[in-house]
């Protein structure tokens, strides 16, 4: 479903990714991995169109899609949970749901009731301000709004970073339900390895923004791939 050929990207003079190529299949989980500094982040930013890419392709469902902004992207399909979660703390949950309803049409704009079984403590609180969550409910409510655009493609960009150990097993399990649904490809960015071995289908390691090693999990020896995150 997502295809990367050769994607290179740059701040200001500093280049950050050199080449990378990788496949994102719908109905998996992708995991990347690679210890802090090494371009994961900017790999996301890149497929997402946070930050443009310099060179290389990117195809979503055999389309090759020229550089584009995040906006553009979002209504072909892609939809990100950002690092830090991004939420609008002034806006209740309902809202902040609600302003996925851009890439959809004015016929589709409903919160799902998939979004409060997926995530019922949402519903409990969805006249409450997003500011007042905890940290892991806030990132329940980043993910609920990334699904409320009906992605093709799930970019998530350290989903239990700073999240209490209940939440994440939660957010596991929510993952698992994604990728078993067969709807789309999912991207997971992750630094906690147990975590992401346990949901990924493919792994895709970056060192010094480079593809260091990639494969299907049954492909690869799970010590070997905890030495090539640990270094």
């Amino acid at each position: 479903m997502l295809t990367l050929k050769d994607i290179t990207l740059h701040y200001g003079h500093s280049q950050i990714l050199n080449g990378i190529s990788m496949e994102a299949q719908q109905g998996e989980v992708t995991c990347v991995m690679g210890t802090n500094g090494v371009g994961k982040t900017s790999l996301i930013k890149a497929i997402s169109g946070t930050h443009p890419r310099s060179g290389g392709t990117l195809s979503l469902d055999g389309e090759a899609l020229p550089p584009l902004p995040a906006q553009a992207l979002a209504h072909k399909g892609v939809a990100i949970v950002p690092q830090g979660r991004e939420i609008f703390p002034l806006l209740t949950v309902r809202e902040n749901m609600e302003t996925g309803f851009n890439c959809l049409p004015k016929s589709e704009r409903v919160v799902p009731e998939e979004m409060f079984e997926l995530f019922p403590v949402l519903k409990e609180m969805q006249n409450r301000r997003g500011g007042d969550l905890s940290g892991g409910q806030q990132q329940q409510l980043a993910i609920a709004r990334a699904l409320i655009t009906r992605p093709k493609l799930l970019l998530l960009d350290e989903p239990t970073e700073g999240i209490q150990p209940n939440i994440i097993q939660q957010i596991g399990e929510v993952i698992k339900l994604l990728r078993d649904k067969g709807e789309m490809a999912i991207v997971l960015v992750e630094q906690y390895f147990d975590f992401a071995y346990d949901l990924a289908d493919r792994f895709v390691v970056l060192r010094r923004g480079e593809v260091l090693l990639q494969g299907s999990k049954t492909e690869m020896d799970r010590g070997a791939l905890l030495d090539s995150v640990s270094v």
